[in-house]
Protein backbone atom coordinates (compact mmCIF):
# COMPACT_ATOMS: atom_id res chain seq x y z
CA UNK A 1 0.00 0.00 0.00
CA UNK A 2 1.16 3.03 -1.45
CA UNK A 3 2.49 5.49 2.26
CA UNK A 4 0.54 8.41 1.11
CA UNK A 5 -2.80 6.02 0.56
CA UNK A 6 -2.60 4.59 4.12
CA UNK A 7 -1.85 8.32 5.65
CA UNK A 8 -5.11 8.98 3.96
CA UNK A 9 -7.02 6.47 4.88
CA UNK A 10 -5.97 6.55 8.92
CA UNK A 11 -7.68 10.36 8.71
CA UNK A 12 -10.66 8.51 6.76
CA UNK A 13 -11.08 6.27 9.80
CA UNK A 14 -10.84 8.22 12.45
CA UNK A 15 -13.34 10.89 10.97
CA UNK A 16 -15.29 12.11 13.44
CA UNK A 17 -17.25 15.10 11.59
CA UNK A 18 -20.64 14.48 10.52
CA UNK A 19 -23.02 13.61 14.15
CA UNK A 20 -26.24 12.57 12.47
CA UNK A 21 -24.18 9.64 10.52
CA UNK A 22 -22.30 8.12 13.44
CA UNK A 23 -25.41 8.32 15.62
CA UNK A 24 -26.86 5.94 13.11
CA UNK A 25 -23.76 3.78 12.32
CA UNK A 26 -23.30 3.43 16.24
CA UNK A 27 -27.21 2.33 15.98
CA UNK A 28 -26.47 -0.01 13.40
CA UNK A 29 -23.45 -1.41 15.17
CA UNK A 30 -25.89 -2.07 18.91
CA UNK A 31 -28.71 -3.61 16.51
CA UNK A 32 -26.91 -6.24 14.38
CA UNK A 33 -28.88 -8.12 11.67
CA UNK A 34 -29.77 -11.51 12.90
CA UNK A 35 -27.08 -13.12 11.04
CA UNK A 36 -24.34 -11.24 12.27
CA UNK A 37 -25.08 -11.36 15.69
CA UNK A 38 -22.13 -12.85 16.72
CA UNK A 39 -19.44 -10.99 14.60
CA UNK A 40 -18.01 -7.66 15.61
CA UNK A 41 -18.93 -5.00 13.04
CA UNK A 42 -16.40 -2.59 12.09
CA UNK A 43 -18.35 0.67 12.83
CA UNK A 44 -16.01 3.05 11.50
CA UNK A 45 -15.39 4.97 8.28
CA UNK A 46 -14.58 3.39 5.00
CA UNK A 47 -11.52 3.51 3.46
CA UNK A 48 -10.83 2.38 -0.58
CA UNK A 49 -9.46 -0.46 -1.54
CA UNK A 50 -7.32 -1.99 -4.64
CA UNK A 51 -4.54 -1.25 -6.70
CA UNK A 52 -2.53 2.15 -6.52
CA UNK A 53 -1.30 2.24 -9.75
CA UNK A 54 -4.95 1.97 -11.23
CA UNK A 55 -6.64 3.32 -14.69
CA UNK A 56 -9.97 2.51 -13.24
CA UNK A 57 -11.65 3.93 -10.09
CA UNK A 58 -15.38 2.85 -9.07
CA UNK A 59 -17.40 4.32 -6.51
CA UNK A 60 -20.35 3.92 -4.76
CA UNK A 61 -22.31 6.19 -2.80
CA UNK A 62 -21.49 4.65 0.54
CA UNK A 63 -20.72 1.46 2.29
CA UNK A 64 -24.00 -0.58 2.99
CA UNK A 65 -24.99 -1.12 6.92
CA UNK A 66 -24.41 -4.74 7.07
CA UNK A 67 -21.68 -5.01 4.38
CA UNK A 68 -18.92 -2.56 4.78
CA UNK A 69 -19.89 -0.86 7.96
CA UNK A 70 -19.58 -4.89 9.12
CA UNK A 71 -16.97 -6.22 7.31
CA UNK A 72 -14.25 -2.99 7.35
CA UNK A 73 -14.09 -3.16 3.44
CA UNK A 74 -16.12 -1.32 0.78
CA UNK A 75 -18.51 -3.92 -1.16
CA UNK A 76 -17.49 -6.80 1.06
CA UNK A 77 -19.86 -8.97 2.39
CA UNK A 78 -23.42 -8.64 1.03
CA UNK A 79 -25.57 -9.97 -2.13
CA UNK A 80 -24.26 -6.56 -4.20
CA UNK A 81 -20.64 -7.38 -3.30
CA UNK A 82 -21.38 -11.09 -4.53
CA UNK A 83 -22.56 -10.06 -7.59
CA UNK A 84 -20.00 -7.23 -8.46
CA UNK A 85 -16.70 -9.23 -7.80
CA UNK A 86 -18.41 -12.14 -9.74
CA UNK A 87 -18.53 -9.37 -12.49
CA UNK A 88 -14.70 -8.25 -11.78
CA UNK A 89 -13.41 -11.53 -11.68
CA UNK A 90 -15.25 -12.36 -14.98
CA UNK A 91 -13.23 -9.13 -16.68
CA UNK A 92 -10.05 -10.07 -15.13
CA UNK A 93 -10.59 -7.20 -12.61
CA UNK A 94 -9.98 -9.05 -9.37
CA UNK A 95 -8.14 -12.27 -8.41
CA UNK A 96 -11.29 -14.65 -6.94
CA UNK A 97 -14.93 -13.95 -7.55
CA UNK A 98 -15.73 -13.00 -4.02
CA UNK A 99 -15.51 -10.24 -1.35
CA UNK A 100 -15.95 -11.75 1.95
CA UNK A 101 -13.97 -9.96 4.81
CA UNK A 102 -10.13 -8.33 5.08
CA UNK A 103 -8.23 -10.80 5.13
CA UNK A 104 -10.02 -13.11 1.72
CA UNK A 105 -6.73 -12.81 -0.31
CA UNK A 106 -8.71 -10.39 -2.89
CA UNK A 107 -6.79 -8.27 -4.73
CA UNK A 108 -7.59 -5.82 -7.69
CA UNK A 109 -5.36 -5.30 -11.07
CA UNK A 110 -5.65 -1.81 -12.50
CA UNK A 111 -8.46 -0.80 -10.23
CA UNK A 112 -9.49 0.53 -6.88
CA UNK A 113 -12.80 0.87 -5.07
CA UNK A 114 -14.10 3.35 -3.01
CA UNK A 115 -17.36 5.37 -1.66
CA UNK A 116 -17.96 8.98 -2.06
CA UNK A 117 -19.28 9.01 1.25
CA UNK A 118 -17.12 7.08 3.79
CA UNK A 119 -20.43 6.52 6.53
CA UNK A 120 -23.65 4.83 5.73
CA UNK A 121 -26.47 7.37 6.23
CA UNK A 122 -30.10 7.00 6.49
CA UNK A 123 -31.84 5.79 3.73
CA UNK A 124 -28.83 5.67 1.71
CA UNK A 125 -29.63 9.54 1.71
CA UNK A 126 -26.74 11.69 2.46
CA UNK A 127 -27.18 15.45 3.48
CA UNK A 128 -25.32 17.83 1.16
CA UNK A 129 -22.96 18.61 4.09
CA UNK A 130 -22.42 15.47 4.42
CA UNK A 131 -21.21 15.02 0.99
CA UNK A 132 -19.40 18.01 1.08
CA UNK A 133 -17.39 17.06 4.35
CA UNK A 134 -16.43 13.83 2.82
CA UNK A 135 -15.65 15.47 -0.58
CA UNK A 136 -11.93 16.38 0.71
CA UNK A 137 -11.43 12.76 1.14
CA UNK A 138 -12.80 11.73 -2.21
CA UNK A 139 -10.77 14.85 -3.42
CA UNK A 140 -7.60 13.59 -2.15
CA UNK A 141 -7.96 9.75 -3.46
CA UNK A 142 -8.55 11.19 -7.19
CA UNK A 143 -4.95 12.81 -6.30
CA UNK A 144 -3.19 9.80 -4.72
CA UNK A 145 -4.24 7.50 -8.03
CA UNK A 146 -2.22 9.43 -10.48
CA UNK A 147 -3.19 6.89 -13.34
CA UNK A 148 -6.60 7.42 -12.96
CA UNK A 149 -8.23 7.50 -16.54
CA UNK A 150 -11.97 6.23 -16.07
CA UNK A 151 -14.59 6.68 -12.96
CA UNK A 152 -17.41 3.99 -12.96
CA UNK A 153 -20.38 5.21 -11.16
CA UNK A 154 -22.11 2.57 -9.71
CA UNK A 155 -26.11 3.54 -9.69
CA UNK A 156 -27.20 6.65 -9.83
CA UNK A 157 -26.64 8.22 -6.41
CA UNK A 158 -22.91 7.58 -7.14
CA UNK A 159 -23.24 9.38 -10.26
CA UNK A 160 -25.08 12.01 -8.95
CA UNK A 161 -22.48 12.06 -6.39
CA UNK A 162 -19.61 12.05 -8.55
CA UNK A 163 -21.32 14.99 -10.91
CA UNK A 164 -22.08 17.10 -7.82
CA UNK A 165 -18.18 17.05 -6.57
CA UNK A 166 -17.16 17.61 -10.79
CA UNK A 167 -19.65 20.32 -10.84
CA UNK A 168 -17.50 22.29 -7.90
CA UNK A 169 -14.18 21.24 -9.52
CA UNK A 170 -14.55 21.91 -13.12
CA UNK A 171 -17.07 23.69 -15.56
CA UNK A 172 -19.16 20.10 -16.55
CA UNK A 173 -22.08 20.21 -18.00
CA UNK A 174 -24.91 20.17 -15.06
CA UNK A 175 -27.35 18.24 -17.15
CA UNK A 176 -25.14 14.90 -17.66
CA UNK A 177 -27.59 12.31 -17.11
CA UNK A 178 -26.72 8.94 -15.43
CA UNK A 179 -27.55 6.02 -18.42
CA UNK A 180 -25.39 2.51 -18.19
CA UNK A 181 -22.88 2.90 -20.37
CA UNK A 182 -23.29 6.21 -20.94
CA UNK A 183 -19.62 7.43 -21.34
CA UNK A 184 -18.50 11.02 -20.41
CA UNK A 185 -15.24 12.83 -21.00
CA UNK A 186 -14.73 15.26 -18.35
CA UNK A 187 -12.26 18.59 -18.59
CA UNK A 188 -9.41 17.13 -16.86
CA UNK A 189 -9.57 13.86 -19.64
CA UNK A 190 -11.25 11.56 -17.14
CA UNK A 191 -14.27 9.82 -18.12
CA UNK A 192 -17.22 9.10 -16.28
CA UNK A 193 -19.23 6.17 -16.65
CA UNK A 194 -22.49 4.99 -15.38
CA UNK A 195 -23.20 1.79 -14.00
CA UNK A 196 -26.22 -0.12 -12.62
CA UNK A 197 -25.80 -0.86 -8.86
CA UNK A 198 -25.34 -4.19 -8.48
CA UNK A 199 -27.70 -4.07 -6.17
CA UNK A 200 -30.14 -7.66 -5.37
CA UNK A 201 -33.04 -5.60 -7.25
CA UNK A 202 -31.37 -4.84 -10.25
CA UNK A 203 -29.74 -8.09 -11.21
CA UNK A 204 -32.73 -10.05 -10.09
CA UNK A 205 -35.44 -7.64 -12.39
CA UNK A 206 -32.80 -8.29 -15.13
CA UNK A 207 -32.11 -4.34 -15.40
CA UNK A 208 -28.56 -5.81 -15.09
CA UNK A 209 -26.99 -9.27 -15.34
CA UNK A 210 -23.25 -10.80 -15.30
CA UNK A 211 -22.98 -10.26 -19.76
CA UNK A 212 -23.93 -6.88 -19.46
CA UNK A 213 -21.63 -5.82 -16.96
CA UNK A 214 -18.93 -7.63 -17.71
CA UNK A 215 -19.33 -6.12 -21.17
CA UNK A 216 -18.93 -2.76 -20.30
CA UNK A 217 -16.18 -3.23 -17.59
CA UNK A 218 -14.14 -4.83 -20.63
CA UNK A 219 -15.50 -1.89 -22.78
CA UNK A 220 -13.90 0.91 -20.09
CA UNK A 221 -10.52 -1.07 -19.35
CA UNK A 222 -10.05 0.35 -23.55
CA UNK A 223 -10.40 3.73 -23.13
CA UNK A 224 -7.57 5.46 -23.35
Amino acid sequence: MNHNISKLNSKIIKCKVCPRLIKFRDKIVKKKRKQFVNEKYWGKPITGFGDVKAKILFVGLAPAAHGGTRTGRVFTGDRSSDFLYKCLFNAKISNQCNSDHINDGLKLKNAYITTALKCVPPEDKPLKVELDNCARFFSQELKLLKNLRVIIALGKIAFDACKYFYQKKLNIDKTLKFGHGKIFKLENGIFLVGCYHPSPRNVNTGRINKKKMVSLFNKVKKLK
